[in-house]
């Protein structure tokens, strides 16, 4: 398995799968083309055989300069339970440590148990919030400090 940085390429291979990837969500429409172009140093693909298995689409906050946000990262099916998220992570949490970030954030839906799960085993924090984007629109987030 080789990790590489994102290419604005690697949109047109990711976007018209992810909805598949997760069991028929449809939830494509939150990887837009301009984080393939955007944040190419803190956003990773995974490849075997040149073809991509997993990726994190990531970037620094604007606001918080010492905080990072990962906006999706996803593992083909056939490829979860291997390490390949943990191994994305890592590599996230070193590239916005080297940019000075000291805390990592990130959010699911509340029904995502097994994105709950991961993060908790990864040692990010949870915290439930109500109505994050509206009314019944419940979240989870997540932060953890890093230090590499």
């Amino acid at each position: 398995m080789m990790i590489r940085s994102v290419r604005e390429s690697d949109y047109f291979e990711i976007v018209p799968v992810v909805n598949e990837w997760w069991g028929g969500r449809q939830i494509d429409h939150l990887l837009q083309r301009l984080f393939f172009v955007h944040f190419q140093n803190t956003s990773f693909v995974m490849e075997e055989e040149g073809r991509i298995v997993a990726f994190l689409i990531g970037f620094v906050s604007q606001s918080q300069a010492d905080e990072a946000y990962i906006h999706f990262a996803g593992v083909h099916p056939d490829y979860r339970d291997k390490g390949m998220a943990k191994q994305l992570y890592d590599r996230f949490f070193g590239q916005v440590h080297e940019l000075g970030c000291c805390t990592v954030r990130c959010i699911t839906s509340a029904v995502n148990e097994g994105s709950i799960q991961f993060h908790m085993k990864m040692g990010f924090t949870v915290s439930f919030e109500k109505d994050y984007e509206g009314e019944g629109r419940h979240y989870i987030s997540f932060a953890k400090r890093i230090s590499i």
